[in-house]
């Protein structure tokens, strides 16, 4: 398996280089897509020695995403590893994802985090349930805890079918509902 990392990245200065020193040990190579920020995420990316593309103004993290894949897609990797790029995944939690898929375990990897309805924002905890049930029972067949996680391990072979057109966050669930239409195989696993 030949892994790599892709960080949409807006105005995130303060933690992509921690997110890109700390998920470097566990993929070949990390991309970072800087939608159009005006801090010095692009600097801090390269820096922590990432390859940066930019976005020229702020477009959107679907659209960040579909920039990277332009790019990621060319090259021989085996999977793609999205995470955020403000340390709200831990990059440690990527050997994990990289793992359950070399076990076979399913062409997308969610990492799936916990709901706690005493600590979350109740609209929040109720928005992601819900949300989760209705993709699950409604779009894609089987059930999966957190939809809209935007950490996961996907095999390129799975994104190479697939034409994304999401430009925000919706990007998430579009490409969830894309290849469990397309018969990819769908694992997760808890992360913190």
């Amino acid at each position: 398996m030949s892994e790599v990392a892709l960080v949409a990245a807006f105005n995130e200065a303060d933690t992509i280089g921690d997110v890109v020193r700390q998920v470097r040990p566990h993929v070949a190579h990390v991309v970072v897509v800087d939608d159009g920020s005006i801090d010095k995420t692009s600097d801090r990316a390269l820096e922590a020695g990432a390859e940066v593309l930019r976005h020229a103004s702020n477009l959107g993290k679907g659209a960040a995403i579909r920039t990277g894949l332009d790019l990621i897609l060319a090259r021989p990797h085996s999977h793609v590893l999205f995470l955020d790029g403000d340390l709200q995944h831990a990059p440690d939690d990527a050997p994990a994802l990289i793992a359950a898929a070399s076990r076979g375990d399913g062409d997308l990897v969610l990492g799936e985090r916990p709901f706690d309805f005493h600590t979350m924002p109740r609209s929040r905890y109720y928005t992601n349930c819900i949300s989760s049930w209705v993709i699950s029972v409604f779009f894609i067949g089987q059930r999966v805890r957190d939809a809209q996680s935007g950490f996961r391990l996907v095999a390129t072979s799975a994104l190479r079918k697939l034409h994304l057109r999401g430009t925000r966050y919706e990007i998430a669930t579009e490409m969830l509902i894309k290849l469990a239409r397309r018969g990819a195989r769908i694992g997760a696993m808890h992360v913190m």
